[in-house]
């Protein structure tokens, strides 16, 4: 656990205090373990949770690269290719649908690569508002330090003020075979 706390710059000057933590990779792996497993014997219970994407990642989970260890990335991968980006958005969709499920708001974080189209940019960011992201923002740390990531605390903050059902899929007591027919569908 890392404890952030976030100066605002604006009127408001407030300070505010977040423990955030990472769950691991995947929706469908790491966030179902912290939920259903550091939720239920901590007693914590998550404001908001962040889904990190990338332009290249859902373009390379539409099918259409061919991608190779040792050789160059192929060429759609790193110019734009908005049809490949649209086509890989339904992984983005499935994690988003895993996370709302448990009730959370869920801000989506765009980590930007240097050869993103702004183009690719504005698709990700509309295509992760239509399929139910409360918050999106691109996080821009690597190229421009803490300032490339002020959008993303926003919107983390804006989401923690947010309605929050936290929920989990499943009954503790439920048996082994009910929880892994949950967790598979």
């Amino acid at each position: 656990h890392g404890n952030c706390s976030i100066l605002a710059d604006d009127a408001a000057r407030r300070l505010a205090d977040f423990v955030i933590t990472e769950s691991g990779f995947g929706s469908d792996c790491g966030a179902e373990k912290f939920f259903h497993i550091k939720c239920r014997t901590s007693g914590l219970r998550p404001d908001a949770m962040v889904l990190v994407s990338t332009v290249r990642a859902l373009k390379m989970q539409s099918g259409r690269f061919d991608v190779r260890p040792g050789q160059p990335l192929p060429a759609g991968l790193v110019t734009e290719d908005r049809a490949a980006l649209r086509a890989g958005a339904e992984n983005l969709q499935a994690h988003l649908d895993i996370l709302r499920a448990f009730g959370v708001p869920v801000v989506v974080a765009i980590n930007r690569f240097p050869t993103d189209a702004a183009a690719e940019l504005d698709d990700l960011r509309q295509l992760a508002s239509d399929h139910g992201a409360a918050g999106v923002a691109i996080s821009d740390v690597f190229a421009r330090g803490g300032a490339g990531g002020e959008a993303l605390a926003q919107a983390v903050i804006d989401a923690c003020g947010q309605a929050n059902d936290f929920r989990y899929l499943y009954p503790l007591e439920a048996a082994p075979e009910e929880k892994i027919e949950t967790l598979a569908t």
